[in-house]
C-alpha cells in the first residue's frame, strides 16, 4: 500500500503549481509538473527527508497532525483527508482471499418491492449482484435479464459502446466509476478479483488508465443522471445510492423521476416496455 499512498500523494501534488500555495515561480520549466515534494514538506512544517519516506511508504506512524498539514497544503476535500488518512494507516497482514458477495433473500425482496421504479444492488467489485426489469431495462436492456454472471458496471462504462451512448455526461459517470474503485481498492486491497478486474480495464481502455493514473478520490453519488435512453428518448432521474449496512461494500441504487414530469412519463413508459416480456410469458403460461 505504500505504493497507493504514493501514487496519490504525487498525483496531488502534480495538481498544485507553486504560486497556487504562495510560493514564488522564479520561471524555468520544471522536471516535473506540480509541486516539488520539498515544497510541499516545507508548507507541511516537516523535513523534506521524513515527506520523502512517507511517500514511499516507509513512516507507517505518521501523526494525524502531520497527516492533516499534508491535507492542507494539497488542498484536499474531507472525502480525500480521509482517504490520505487511510492509505497512511493501512498495516499489511497476511494476505487472504475474500468472501464470495452474497445477496441476502431480504435484499432481493426489497429490489422485487420497489415494482417500476428502477433498482439494483451493486457489489464492491461493482458487480450487479441484483436489479429489478425496470433497471435492467434502463442501464443494459440489450444484455439477458437472466444472464448466468451479472453484469459488472465499470466494465459496461468503459468496454460498452450502449452503455457510452446510454450517458448524456459519459466523462463525468466514467471518472466517478474510477474514483469508487480506488477507494475501493484501498478498503480491499487484498482482494485479487478487484486487482484483475482493474488489471483488465487498464489494459483494455486507454481511458480508464488514464484516470487511474490521475487518482481521483470523490463521492460518487450525483443527485441526478441524465440518460439518452435507445428506446424512450432523454431523461433526467434522480440518484439515490444507499450502503446496505448488513452487507459490507453492497450499495442499493435507485432511479426516481419527477412526478408528472416528462421523465416520469419516458420513465413510465420504459416500465411498461420492462413488463411487456414478462407480461407475455404468463399470458402464454395460461393457454390451455
Amino acid at each position: 500500500m505504500g505504493t497507493e499512498l504514493g501514487e496519490f500523494l504525487r498525483a496531488r501534488r502534480a495538481r498544485l503549481r507553486p504560486e497556487d500555495v504562495g510560493l514564488p515561480d522564479y520561471g524555468g520549466r520544471r522536471r516535473v509538473p506540480g509541486l516539488r515534494r520539498e515544497e510541499l514538506a516545507q508548507l507541511a512544517g516537516v523535513s523534506a527527508g521524513y515527506y520523502a519516506r512517507l511517500e514511499q511508504g516507509l513512516s507507517p506512524n505518521a501523526s494525524d497532525a502531520v497527516l492533516d498539514a499534508i491535507a492542507r497544503v494539497l488542498r484536499l476535500d474531507e472525502t480525500e483527508r480521509a482517504h490520505l488518512h487511510h492509505l497512511a494507516r493501512h498495516r499489511p497482514r497476511r494476505r487472504r482471499r475474500p468472501r464470495p458477495e452474497r445477496l441476502r433473500p431480504n435484499v432481493r425482496l426489497m429490489i422485487d418491492a420497489f415494482g417500476d421504479v428502477p433498482a439494483l444492488v451493486i457489489g464492491r467489485r461493482t458487480d450487479v449482484l441484483a436489479w429489478n426489469r425496470t433497471a435492467h431495462a434502463l442501464l443494459a436492456g440489450h444484455l439477458p435479464y437472466q444472464a448466468p454472471d451479472r453484469p459488472n458496471v465499470a466494465r459496461l462504462v468503459f468496454l460498452d459502446p450502449h452503455t457510452r451512448d446510454l450517458y448524456a455526461d459519459w466523462r463525468a459517470k466514467a471518472r466517478d466509476t474510477v474514483a469508487e474503485l480506488r477507494m475501493t481498492a484501498a478498503r480491499y486491497p487484498d482482494d485479487p478479483e478487484l486487482a484483475e478486474l482493474i488489471g483488465e480495464l487498464t489494459v483494455k481502455s486507454a481511458e480508464f488508465a488514464a484516470l487511474w493514473a490521475a487518482h481521483p478520490v470523490h463521492r460518487c453519488d450525483p443527485p441526478a443522471r441524465t440518460f439518452r435512453h435507445p428506446l424512450v428518448g432523454s431523461m433526467t432521474l434522480g440518484n439515490e445510492v444507499m450502503e446496505l449496512p448488513q452487507d459490507e461494500g453492497q450499495r442499493l441504487a435507485v432511479f426516481t423521476a419527477v412526478p408528472g414530469s416528462p421523465d416520469a412519463a419516458a420513465l413510465s413508459l420504459l416500465a411498461d416496455l420492462a413488463a411487456a416480456p414478462r407480461a407475455r410469458q404468463a399470458a402464454a403460461t395460461r393457454m390451455p
